[in-house]
């Protein structure tokens, strides 16, 4: 298990960047972990510009493999009074392998202030609760796991905790896009025992706080599907601190090989 934390304070100081290599224990087949991915490029997002507000929103491309030595940079497209927004990119050996596109700005006064319905009644795990770890071979052997299988009852749902299992001294920014993308696709569960190739393509990730906060690293997961024709799917995916606070929404592209 390689703690995100150890990553980051290995990376080598670049040109708008830093070059770090990417530990196998973070792969997903032949790529990197989507949200290792995602954190990384966030982080050089944040060290590009002095005094950014608030991440609010990312649009993120997993444009191709991802492996061992990573170039990871970043560009200020436009900071106005409100709002900057930064690419950033993650480069290996075999070519730009994920492109985003973040929003950073901060709270603004408005007349408008509707919470919505995501509020979830759902509690965390308990301390002495039966949580399991993936492979350490695999990336999800960095995370802990408690799935909700009760809960979710849609044919192409997925309903689970989450946290990494070391995730202290880690920005909260980071960490959640670290958590974020933890879930199998949502179509995954379509397939039954006869499992084919999924990829993400896109993921489009929204903030609802300024700030998020968890108690004991546990984040809620979900990744709903209700449409996967053609090789493709779009599913929705929401996140929950230990509160049962919404902290971020979201969608993804999936491509399915099978």
């Amino acid at each position: 298990m390689t703690p995100v934390r150890d990553i980051l304070a290995a990376a080598i100081p670049g040109e708008s960047g830093f070059r770090v290599a990417i530990p196998t224990d973070w792969l997903q087949g032949r790529t990197t972990y989507g949200g290792l991915s995602a954190a990384l490029a966030l982080h050089a997002a944040q060290g590009i510009e002095p005094g950014l507000p608030p991440l609010r929103s990312a649009q993120i491309a997993f444009i191709g493999p991802l492996a061992g030595e990573v170039t990871v940079t970043a560009t200020k497209l436009r900071r106005g009074r409100t709002a900057a927004f930064i690419q950033a990119d993650v480069v290996s050996d075999a070519g730009l392998g994920l492109r985003a596109t973040f929003v950073f700005m901060a709270d603004q006064p408005s007349r408008i202030d509707l919470a919505g319905r995501l509020t979830s009644t759902l509690r965390p795990p308990a301390a002495d609760a039966k949580v399991y770890t993936g492979p350490d071979e695999f990336f999800t052997g960095n995370f802990n796991f408690l799935d909700l299988k009760d809960e979710a009852k849609g044919e192409a749902e997925w309903l689970r905790w989450a946290r990494l299992r070391d995730h202290n001294e880690l920005d909260p920014m980071v960490q959640l896009m670290a958590v974020g993308d933890a879930l199998p696709p949502a179509a995954f569960k379509l397939l039954g025992k006869e499992p084919a190739p999924i990829s993400s393509l896109t993921w489009i990730v929204n903030l609802l706080t300024p700030a998020p906060t968890t108690r004991d690293g546990w984040w809620l997961l979900s990744a709903t599907s209700d449409h996967a024709r053609h090789g493709c799917s779009s599913q929705i995916m929401t996140m929950w601190n230990a509160d049962g606070q919404p902290v971020a929404q979201g969608m993804q592209s999936v491509a399915i090989f099978g």
